[in-house]
């Protein structure tokens, strides 16, 4: 079993983007994705520890992309 996780800051806002990423993931993958409140900006989608998708200057992955990004890596 793959472990799925994405870690978004709580101060940020980005919990509704992360519960979205986790409900297209559920959806589209039947995967279910841990959500670990974290700060200082980040939002990133591991596979099994390794980053598959985050938050860059200038670019937020949508749903679409992570569930693609998480597709690509459970392969």
């Amino acid at each position: 079993m793959n472990d799925v996780t994405i870690t978004y800051c709580n101060p940020c806002g980005y919990g509704k983007r992360a519960a979205e990423a986790a409900d297209a993931l559920h959806r589209d993958l039947s995967v279910t994705a841990n959500l670990v409140a974290g700060k200082g900006g980040i939002f990133e989608v591991r596979v099994d520890g390794e980053v598959v998708a985050k938050r860059i200057k200038g670019h937020f992955p949508d749903a679409a992309e992570i569930v693609g990004a998480v597709s690509a890596a459970l392969k």
